[in-house]
Parts: structure tokens; C-alpha cells; sequence
């Protein structure tokens, strides 16, 4: 691998220089401004793990810190322009060596390439001449207040010159369908993450036993993820036994795991900035009770029934209504609700139980950006695209007394979720490889 693809995490340069021409082409007279992700802290001056910015990698492949790229949409000269640190032997001492802005200019196929400390005078006069700035405001550090001095300028100079921004223009409105429809080497990424997170799965399944901490489940799914060669989990692992597993989303991890209990597990490998998300739910003992294998078994027809339903052409919102339904239809079967389950449905009645939607898109980000709907429709599935399928049911004691459905069901918690791709002719279950049948998983565990 030459050193420019290793820079760029094994993507070739001219899969961000197609991308970049795509989006020089949307922004018309504006320009985009993408800084890097701000350094975070633990406490003190002990810095958390860099994870850079995943639209700065999705439009340039860089992914150092204390970096801005603007790509202006007039112009033949300078469209590309990055500013990156400059070389210092004394910080890289400390926190490793840095490319500079030539070196940056040369991998990263820039116009032109400056050191961080001339933004403060040389970002004023990329922004004066377009009519508006793609930024997404928020962001921790000095780019935004540049971008707010360059609109205040405009309001005050920009009638008589006609000339200055007047607008400053989420990103997303050009990146997001950009990144939600994934190319080859974006599918690739996802598929080993999936492929990796399916791994530590079975080793979590290999080790589960009642008296088990669930920080101990925690740090060996994580581990997977780093011995498998990801950069670790894509976000922060979810173990949830007995109760906790009606927490959505319960990262304490700081319990014991009870005999009898039922594991809720949802975990996910990155690799390569992308991400992979699963969930199982599995008994610590090694066989459900009827009870659980009951809710179990509803929620895994309803995944099922989901998956299915995922084809292009088809909606988001027809993936949630396939699930939807065969929950709601369980939920009558349990006892727990009365009534036509259209009904139920248009009423919302199952919200205390299933509080959340099917699935959410899955990228550079666990949840990922793109519009679920378009002017007020479900949005219409793609080849490319990839999204979670996650139905679940939760009987929160609290729920459970106040409503009448029964001791039994109390402190339940089941989510099963898989990772899937649309095709051309359908999908593809990237994280297939984990069963989700009831038997099949009872016979995984210990």
C-alpha cells in the first residue's frame, strides 16, 4: 500500500476526487468550510483517543486533527485549499509526526495547502466573494467565528458591493445524500466491521454465565474488535442483563448477571472510520424460559419480517411497518394489549413497549446522516444504502405493575438487530453470519 492509500485508510485518492467534483458542482457560487474534529478531553489535560471528523475524511481522506479543507465552488484556481499544521519537532515529540502543508498539498491532491496558523488571515478572503457558506455551526474552535465575522461583513459591505455571504448553509444539504448511497469501498469497510463485530459476538455467547460481570462481556467484545483489527468499538458497548436491558441505551455495564437472566448485547466494530451495529439478546443460563423465548421469538419474526421487506423501491417506512406489525400482533398474543391491531397502530398503543423505529442509516457514523423522509414521504430505498434493522420489545417493571400485563413478563428487555445492505435486486444481511433463531443462539452460548 503506497503511503498516500495508508494516509487515506486504503482508499484510493481518486475516490475523494470524484467526490469532491461532485460537490464543487452543488455548491454553485458558495463554499464549503470542514474543520477538523476538535480534540476532546477526559478530564483534566488527559486527551481521549482522536476520532477524526467523518465529513472532513469523506471529502479529503485526511484525518489529522487541527485541520480545515474549504472547496469553493467558483474559480479555476485554489477550489481545494487545506489548511493542516506545520511541522514542529517539538509538539511531534509528543503527540507524532504530522504531514505539513506540503506534504499534505502533494497526498491530498489540494490547489493549495497552508499551515494552521494563516486561517485566521487567509480563510476572510476565500469567504468574501461566494454567497454563502456550507458550515455546520457548533463546532469547538476558531472557524466559526471566522465564518461569523465573514457574514457580519457581508451584511455591512455586501449591499453596496454585491458581493458576501448572506447565508450560512448546513453541509448536509450536499454531503448527507452524497454519503447516504455507499460505493465499493465504503460497502467493503461496513462489510468487515460487520464481519469483525459477528466475531466477537460468538466470543461474547463462548463466555456468557450467570455471575458473569457485564463490564467482563464489555471488555471481551471490545477486545475482539481490537485483535481483529478495528479500531475498537463504534461506539460505546451495550451490555444490559435482566432490567437494565429495557435501558436503550445502558452503557454502566456495572452489574453482575443474574441467574436467569436475559443479555441484551449491542456492540459494533469501526473499521476504517465505518461502522458495524448488532444486537442479540441471549439467556445467561443457556435456554430462555417460556416466557422469554415467547417475547423472543415475536421479536425475532418481526427482524425477520423487516429484513425482508428491505428491497429498492421499497420505503424506510415500510421496513418499520413490516416490523411494526408482527410486534403489535405479538403484543395481543402476550396479553398485554386489546384491540384490531390497526387500531393499536394508528393509536400508537405499543410506544411503552416498542419506543423507537426499526432502523436508523449505518456509515461513517453508527447513525448516519440522510433524511428518512422527503416532503412529508417515507424515504425510497437505493442499492447503496445501509440500514439496521432493530425491532425490540421492553417490559419496564415500572410499566409492567401499572399496566396489568403480568409479573411474568417484568424486567424483559429484547432487541435483535442486523446490518443491511440494499441491492440491486434486494439486500444482504452483512452481519448473517449470527444467527438469530432461538435454538441457534441457546446453542452458541458457553
Amino acid at each position: 500500500m503506497s503511503e498516500t492509500d495508508a494516509r487515506m485508510l486504503g482508499f484510493p485518492p481518486e475516490v475523494f476526487a470524484q467526490r469532491r467534483e461532485r460537490i464543487l458542482g452543488s455548491l454553485g457560487k458558495g463554499v464549503m468550510v470542514l474543520p477538523a474534529a476538535p480534540t476532546l478531553y477526559r478530564s483534566g489535560d488527559v486527551e481521549l483517543r482522536y476520532r477524526p471528523d467523518s465529513e472532513l475524511f469523506y471529502v479529503s481522506g485526511l484525518t489529522e486533527p487541527e485541520a480545515v479543507a474549504v472547496l469553493s465552488g467558483e474559480g479555476e484556481s485554489e477550489r481545494f485549499t487545506l489548511f493542516v499544521s506545520a511541522r514542529d519537532a517539538d509538539a511531534e515529540l509528543w503527540s507524532g509526526a504530522r504531514l505539513g502543508p506540503e506534504k499534505a498539498k502533494e497526498i491530498f491532491g489540494a490547489d493549495a495547502s497552508y499551515p494552521i496558523d494563516d486561517l485566521e488571515t487567509r480563510l476572510p478572503a476565500l469567504l468574501d466573494g461566494p454567497d454563502r457558506v456550507f458550515f455546520r455551526l457548533g463546532h469547538r474552535g476558531p472557524t466559526q467565528a471566522l465564518v461569523l465575522a465573514a457574514l457580519a461583513r457581508a451584511r455591512l459591505k455586501g449591499p453596496r458591493r454585491g458581493a458576501g455571504p448572506r447565508a450560512i448553509v448546513d453541509p448536509g444539504v450536499v454531503l448527507d445524500d452524497l454519503r447516504l448511497v455507499k460505493d465499493e469501498h465504503e460497502v467493503d469497510r461496513i462489510r468487515r466491521a460487520a464481519e469483525l463485530s459477528v466475531a466477537a459476538f460468538r466470543v461474547a455467547l463462548a463466555a456468557v454465565r450467570p455471575g458473569l460481570g457485564e463490564w467482563e462481556l464489555e471488555s471481551l467484545i471490545d477486545h475482539a474488535f481490537r485483535t481483529g483489527g478495528g479500531a475498537g468499538p463504534a461506539y460505546p458497548t451495550i451490555v444490559g442483563s435482566g432490567t437494565n436491558a429495557c435501558v436503550l441505551h445502558y452503557v454502566d455495564n456495572h452489574c453482575n448477571i443474574g441467574d436467569g437472566d436475559l443479555v441484551l448485547v449491542d456492540a459494533g466494530a469501526e473499521v476504517d472510520m465505518y461502522a458495524a451495529d448488532i444486537t442479540r439478546t441471549f439467556p445467561a443460563s443457556g435456554s430462555f424460559s417460556g416466557i422469554q423465548r415467547a417475547v423472543y421469538e415475536i421479536v425475532a419474526r418481526a427482524n425477520r419480517a423487516a429484513v425482508e421487506a428491505v428491497a429498492p423501491g421499497s420505503t424506510v417506512g415500510d421496513v418499520h411497518s413490516a416490523g411494526l406489525d408482527v410486534l403489535v400482533e405479538g403484543l395481543t398474543e402476550l396479553n398485554v394489549l386489546e384491540g384490531e391491531a390497526a387500531t393499536l397502530i394508528e393509536e400508537e398503543g405499543y410506544k411503552p413497549y416498542f419506543p423507537h423505529r426499526t432502523s436508523h442509516w449505518l456509515g461513517l457514523d453508527v447513525h448516519d446522516v440522510g433524511d428518512y423522509a422527503r416532503d412529508a414521504e417515507s424515504r425510497i430505498l437505493e442499492p447503496g444504502m445501509v440500514l439496521t434493522v432493530e425491532p425490540g420489545l421492553y417490559f419496564r417493571p415500572d410499566l409492567t405493575e401499572t399496566s396489568g400485563s403480568g409479573a411474568e413478563l417484568s424486567g424483559i428487555g429484547v432487541r435483535v438487530e442486523d446490518d443491511v445492505l440494499v441491492t440491486v435486486d434486494g439486500h444482504e444481511i452483512l452481519t448473517g453470519d449470527l444467527p438469530v433463531a432461538a435454538e441457534e443462539i441457546e446453542g452458541l452460548i458457553g
